[in-house]
Order: C-alpha cells, then sequence, then structure tokens
C-alpha cells in the first residue's frame, strides 16, 4: 500500500510539473523572509508601491511553482529583489529539471517534507533575536541540581522528600513560565532538523555543484547540535498524543530537573552563534526549489524567451511580447534605440495593461532569467512606477500630492548614472488641463534624461506635440460601429488621431440633448486652439 501511495505522489508531481499551483497562499508569512533580510546588496528592491502597481501578488501566485515553503519564501525574496548580475550557471541545473524526469521528481520528493506551514518559521532562528535567558536564570541549574542530589539521597533519609517536594513546587512554576518560551519554537527548530535532512541528501548530487559553496561546513556545524535539537522535536510530537501515559511520566521528569528551560535556553545560545550556517543551508534548498519553479514556469510558457542584457543603455526591443496574467493576451512587438515612449489611446484600449507587461517581464527578466515573449532585449534597470495613485484618506493626502510625492521619487532616482524604467500611466490626471500638460511636459522631458526610459500613457495629445523629440509616439485604438466598440489591443506607431468619446456615449444611448450639446462644445474648442496655434 505504502509503495502505491509513493507511486501515486510521483505521477502527481510528473502531471503537475508546469502547471499553476492550485493552493491557498499566506503573503504574511510568505512575504516574512524577504522583510527581515538585508538587501542593501541588491541592484533594486522593488517598492510596495511598485509592486502594488504591477499586481506583484497576482504575479507570484502564476510564477510560484515551488515544493517547499523555504522555497516560495526564496522566490518572493528573488522576485522583489533585482540583482547586479544573474548566475549563468543556474540554466544548467534548470535544463536538467525540464529534461531528466526522474531526477526532477526525486527532487521534488524531497523539498516536499518542508511543506508544512511550521516551515515558514526556519528562517526566524537566524533572523530574528532569540528569546533571553532572564537574569535570574542561574537558579534554574541551581535547582535541577538540588532536584538530583535529593532523589540521590532518599535512601539515605526520607525526610528529604519533603525538601524535594519544596524544590519540585518551584520548578514547576518555572516550568510552565517558560512553555510560552518554548511553543515559539516547536515549529522552527523541528523544521530546521528535516531542512538539514534534506539539505543533506541533495547535496550528495554533484549536480547541485555550483550551489554547493561551503555548505559542507554549515551542515557540519548544526549536525553538531542535532541531539539538543531533537529534543523538540521530540517534544512537538508529544503535544499531538497528550493522552499518552507516557507523555505524563516524561513530563514530571522534566518538571523535576528543569529540563525544558535548560535545553531551550542552551540550545538558542548555541544556534545564535549558527545564523551564518543556517542561512547558507536555508539558501541552498530555496534556491534549489526556485530553479525547480523556473524550469516549471517555462514548461508551461506559451512563449517565453531569456532575455538579452544589453550593454547598450537606453534600448528596449522585444518580440511577440505579452502579459503572462492576462488570458489569451495579444502580443505586440516594440523596438526603441535612445527614445522613450509616449503612448496615446482611449480607455480600455490597453495603454496601461501593455505598460505593465513591460515592468513584469522586465522584473522576470532581471530576477529569473524569464521574459513572456519571443525575443527581449533590455539594459539591466530599476523600475519605479506611478500607475495606480489613491487618496491617502489617513495621511490627508490628495490623488494629485499622492502623484507628487511619487513621481519626486522618480525624478531624485533619474540623477543617479544608474539606468532606470519608469512606468506611468495619465501623469497628473488630478489637476487641471493647462497645469496637467505644462508639469508634464517638464517632468517626462526631465525623466526621459540619462540613461532612463519612460513608458508613459496619456490623453492629452498635446504631450505628443511637445515631446515628439525626446519619445517615440504610440497609440492604441478602437474600432467603432454603429452598435459595438471593439478593441484590438494592438501597439501602432504614432500618436492617436481619432476621438471617440463622445461617440461611445451616443452607442451607449445616452439622451440626444447632452450628445448634441457635446459634440457643440467640441467642435468650438477645437476651433479656438487651432486659432491658438495660427497666432
Amino acid at each position: 500500500m505504502i509503495l502505491n501511495q509513493k507511486k501515486k505522489i510521483r505521477e502527481e508531481l510528473q502531471n503537475t510539473f508546469g502547471k499553476v499551483k492550485d493552493d491557498s497562499f499566506h503573503f504574511d508569512l510568505i512575504e516574512r523572509y524577504f522583510r527581515a533580510k538585508d538587501n542593501s546588496n541588491a541592484f533594486q528592491t522593488l517598492s510596495d508601491k511598485t509592486c502594488n502597481d504591477l499586481d506583484f501578488n497576482e504575479l507570484f501566485m502564476f510564477v510560484d511553482r515551488t515544493h517547499s515553503k523555504v522555497g516560495q519564501q526564496y522566490l518572493y525574496q528573488t522576485l522583489r529583489t533585482i540583482p547586479e548580475s544573474y548566475n549563468h550557471s543556474d540554466e544548467t541545473l534548470i535544463d536538467h529539471f525540464l529534461n531528466d524526469s526522474d531526477f526532477r521528481t526525486a527532487v521534488q520528493l524531497q523539498l516536499e517534507k518542508l511543506k508544512s506551514t511550521d516551515a515558514y518559521y526556519i528562517s526566524t532562528l537566524f533572523q530574528e533575536e532569540h528569546q533571553k535567558a532572564p537574569r535570574w536564570f542561574f537558579i534554574c541549574k541551581i535547582l535541577s541540581v538540588l532536584s538530583l542530589v535529593s532523589v540521590l539521597l532518599i535512601p539515605v533519609s526520607q525526610q528529604i522528600i519533603f525538601f524535594l517536594f519544596g524544590v519540585f513546587i518551584l520548578n514547576l512554576v518555572i516550568h510552565f513560565w517558560n512553555k510560552r518560551n518554548l511553543y515559539q519554537y516547536l515549529g522552527s527548530i523541528p523544521q530546521l532538523l528535516r531542512l538539514t535532512k534534506v539539505a543533506s541528501g541533495l547535496y550528495k548530487d554533484e549536480r547541485f555543484a555550483p550551489q554547493k559553496n561551503e555548505l559542507e561546513k554549515s551542515l557540519k556545524a548544526i549536525s553538531g547540535i542535532k541531539r539538543r535539537l531533537s529534543f523538540f522535536r521530540l517534544e512537538a510530537k508529544m503535544e499531538n498524543d497528550m493522552a499518552a501515559l507516557v507523555a505524563c511520566f516524561i513530563e514530571l521528569f522534566k518538571i523535576l530537573f528543569l529540563i525544558e528551560p535548560l535545553f531551550l535556553f542552551g540550545v538558542l545560545k548555541r544556534l545564535d552563534s549558527m545564523r551564518r550556517e543556517m542561512d547558507d543551508v536555508y539558501s541552498f534548498v530555496g534556491k534549489i526549489d526556485v530553479l525547480l519553479s523556473v524550469a516549471s514556469l517555462r514548461k508551461g510558457a506559451s512563449k517565453y524567451c531569456i532575455p538579452k542584457i544589453s550593454a547598450h543603455t537606453k534600448k528596449l526591443e522585444a518580440k511577440n511580447l505579452y502579459h503572462p496574467l492576462v488570458s489569451d493576451c495579444v502580443e505586440n512587438n516594440i523596438n526603441i534605440k535612445q527614445k522613450s515612449v509616449l503612448l496615446t489611446g482611449s480607455n480600455m484600449s490597453g495603454k496601461t495593461t501593455f505598460i505593465r507587461t513591460v515592468g513584469i517581464n522586465v522584473i522576470t527578466g532581471l530576477t529569473l532569467n524569464t521574459c513572456f515573449a519571443a525575443n527581449f532585449e533590455m539594459p539591466r534597470m530599476r523600475v519605479f512606477s506611478a500607475i495606480r495613485i489613491s487618496d491617502d484618506l489617513l495621511n490627508d493626502k490628495s490623488y494629485y500630492f499622492e502623484e507628487v510625492l511619487t513621481i519626486k521619487t522618480m525624478l531624485e532616482a533619474g540623477k543617479e548614472k544608474t539606468p532606470n524604467l519608469f512606468l506611468l500611466d495619465e501623469i497628473f490626471k488630478g489637476t487641471n488641463t493647462v497645469e496637467r500638460i505644462s508639469a508634464g511636459k517638464a517632468v517626462l522631458s526631465s525623466l526621459a534624461g540619462g540613461e532612463n526610459i519612460v513608458l508613459v500613457s496619456t490623453h492629452d495629445i498635446e504631450l505628443a506635440d511637445l515631446l515628439h523629440d525626446e519619445y517615440a509616439l504610440f497609440h492604441f485604438s478602437e474600432n467603432v460601429n454603429h452598435k459595438t466598440v471593439d478593441f484590438d489591443y494592438r501597439i501602432k506607431d504614432g500618436k492617436l488621431k481619432t476621438r471617440n468619446a463622445i461617440l461611445i456615449l451616443e452607442l451607449n444611448d445616452y439622451p440626444e440633448s447632452i450628445i448634441e450639446e457635446a459634440n457643440n462644445l467640441s467642435n468650438e474648442l477645437d476651433k479656438n486652439n487651432k486659432k491658438k496655434v495660427g497666432r
């Protein structure tokens, strides 16, 4: 029966390879490793603002094909931090996962041992402060010795039992005081043992040689306290079998000699000196799971490519580019050199989705070496966005002021020599037309300077006329007939030359009086603008 169960698991692993996970996602736990990690050496750490603009959580749920909670946390960390360079030796291991199903399945089975929710807490052992022993903790050692001496002296004098009973009462109080401290580690420490065992098993395979580094030293260091760590695994197991008579006996024994507090703070002291070693083991397993996840992602993608990171800055080229989260997404091409991109078009025509498509592909390209396109070329650049802006009611900030602060961050980043990708949707739409166009032109000219690439959408055709020297002009359009509005979602050269807003109102059965007045005012405003241009 066990053999049939293992065979069933293997078949399920092979059948689900390349497919999106059918699982729940607890982002408060998934993010935990990333939030506590020092990412100061990364090329860029993506801001919460940019992640929100690009629907990062939805992207993560699509990309995540990991089999362990360690790998899931490591993938989140990987996707949020753009590295200084990509380790191309990782491609060899990804190819092994894609082409050798037996090897892949064996690794998956190992990683599945770390799929318990408790495995999310392994990283806390080397990232967070441990519980410190109180100043009076030396009393525990004294009481433990007194208990031992008293037990040994009972055959000599039975009167010692009364003394032992008094010591036992004190120990009982300390024992249950310590329970709260112990419970903090009943999940993480047993999972650390399991992580070490999984890492040791994977370590033996020479195909993981590029990932090993100094892993052997780290594994030996943790194995040196393996017996002490096993105490926590036993404790966690007994919590599920409290009815067992032997558990009660062991509990009395632990109270009598204060085993739990002495073990707990002793182990925590040892673990505190092994933070780097635990991090090494965690990263080794996490990285393997991430590369396996990338292999599965590529297997299931309708189209993907390994991006070319160009030494030529201010160049962005993509062929058959698509958004991985949009079903039956229309593919588009773009090729710009020494310019940025200004998009015009009506609502729902595809402008914002295209901007997000580029942003997402830049992120997955620079972090996972995978783009959703037939070809993708870009420089290594940081990503900033101002797409999804909202009023901050709690801090009494208006939409416009919130946007001003976001774009100010971009302007400051743009002054640096590092190439940047700036993604903006309808710049300064929280203010009036004249000032929106004036401020928009000045800001967009500044952002496009240096080695920066800007992708911005706008309804203001005037911006296209003012920025045509610095920006390549593209547009999205729709086909309007007598009854329907059809969007093809294809990017086209040049600025939008038609306007259909009033016609769309008419198609949606707005009153004739409103349509007539809107058309008259539109024609009048067009005449006035032409007269101003003529002057």
